[in-house]
């Protein structure tokens, strides 16, 4: 009788729950836009700047070492395009705070890296969009110019 009672429950349990939202956007979004209400915000590292695809600061003086960053960020009430901007920002802080830190001004080919499939570009970023959560994840090479 409680081996045909759990079996039952089992049905009704899996009958009942609801289907998991799996969404898994990519987004492209525009860095210009991303990093101008970074620079408003404040929260950017003084003193480092960022290049992004083959935007080129010109010759540097000295490479630093390649950095990488994953971050991610709650998209509750948040619009993908809101959600995407938080987690570029706290990415762009986290990359200004580690040149800072190995010693350099810059961080040169600054590569979106969601999943682990790069996408380069001057003007875009790629962001990762989820039901719940979204995140960023760059690639960049420190230095000092």
């Amino acid at each position: 009788m409680n081996r045909i009672f759990a079996a039952l429950l089992a049905v009704f349990v899996t009958l009942s729950s609801p289907v998991a939202d799996a969404r898994d956007t990519r987004l492209k979004l525009p860095v210009a836009a991303a990093l101008a209400k970074g620079e408003a915000s404040g929260k950017l590292p003084a003193g480092v700047r960022f290049y992004f695809g083959g935007q080129s600061p010109g010759k540097a003086a000295k490479s630093l070492g390649e950095v990488r960053t994953n971050r991610k960020t709650n998209f509750f009430n948040k619009s993908d395009t809101v959600g995407c901007d938080w987690a570029f920002l706290s990415a762009m802080i986290a990359l200004g705070e580690r040149a800072k830190q190995l010693g350099g001004d810059a961080v040169i080919n600054i590569r979106s890296n969601y999943r682990n499939q790069e996408f380069k570009s001057d003007t875009e970023y790629e962001c990762g969009a989820g039901a719940v959560t979204g995140g960023v994840a760059f690639i960049g090479e420190v230095v000092k110019l």
